[in-house]
């Protein structure tokens, strides 16, 4: 190996032409500190009631100056049965944080080439809505009176939040973006950026049925969900996304094997 390689771009020991492996207990380590880091921040951003609430009512009447769908419509569909608006709720509050995590570990394991930029990109987006977050407190659709949508999660269950006077574990005023939308569509990019099946288009379904939840359960205005692709597309237009890597061995020598010792072309050899 030169001098002027990038030891942590190399290919591995082996041959195959994969890029090294990052450590995986230490990248978990750096991703468990930076949703601390977030949820930390996220917490300073609690108690505007009141500011969250008017701008709340601010993004209802801007939705229907735009002509927005009204989000009363999604959840219609949910209340028709109790087990359907009760799958939703669950969705919410079980699929998001998990769903990311086995994203990211998938990456640093079978796709480490991609698993940088994956990893920069939520971290970006997330740093932007903490700082939305702060700047913005917006209620959820779900406690303002004039939307006359249900707080399906309370009704129905199960609920991720306690009353957002005395819930100390999380910030209920932090809609605008949403972290729930933006995560999403990074892992169904990311998964359909980096595989070749001819099914991996399927993985769309992952952020269109977490929009549908978080508009229809109230936790969040379409407004949340476009401003959080927008932040997305915005980081993933300033990093760039690695190429896929070489497989097979044969490539990868026909790299570093000397130019006098390589066949002329139409040789057979």
């Amino acid at each position: 190996m030169s001098r002027g390689t990038n030891v942590r771009n190399a290919p591995d020991p082996a041959g195959s032409g994969r890029p090294a492996r990052p450590p995986l207990v230490r990248e978990l380590l750096l991703v468990a500190g930076l949703f601390l880091v977030y949820k930390a921040g996220r917490r300073l951003a609690a108690g505007h009631t009141g500011e969250a609430l008017r701008n709340g009512h601010d993004v209802w009447h801007l939705e229907r100056a735009l002509r927005l769908p009204g989000e009363g419509a999604v959840q219609s569909l949910l209340l028709h049965g109790d087990g359907l608006v009760h799958l939703a709720n669950t969705y919410y509050a079980a699929v998001h944080f998990p769903a990311t995590a086995a994203f990211l570990v998938w990456l640093c394991l079978r796709r480490p080439a991609h698993y940088t930029w994956a990893r920069r990109a939520l971290a970006a987006v997330t740093a932007a809505a903490l700082v939305l977050h702060l700047v913005f407190p917006l209620a959820p659709p779900r406690m303002l009176a004039a939307t006359g949508l249900v707080d399906t999660a309370r009704v129905y269950g199960p609920s991720v939040y306690g009353p957002p006077q005395t819930d100390q574990l999380s910030n209920q005023f932090a809609a605008m973006p949403s972290l729930h939308f933006g995560w999403a569509l990074m892992v169904a990019i990311g998964l359909i950026a980096t595989t070749r099946s001819r099914w991996r288009w399927l993985w769309s379904l992952h952020p269109l049925l977490t929009l549908l939840v978080i508009v229809g359960t109230a936790n969040h205005f379409w407004l949340d969900a476009l401003v959080a692709a927008a932040l997305l597309g915005l980081a993933l237009a300033v990093l760039r996304r690695p190429r896929h890597t070489a497989t097979g061995a044969g490539r990868v020598r026909a790299r570093h094997t000397p130019a006098k010792d390589r066949a002329p072309a139409g040789t057979g050899r």
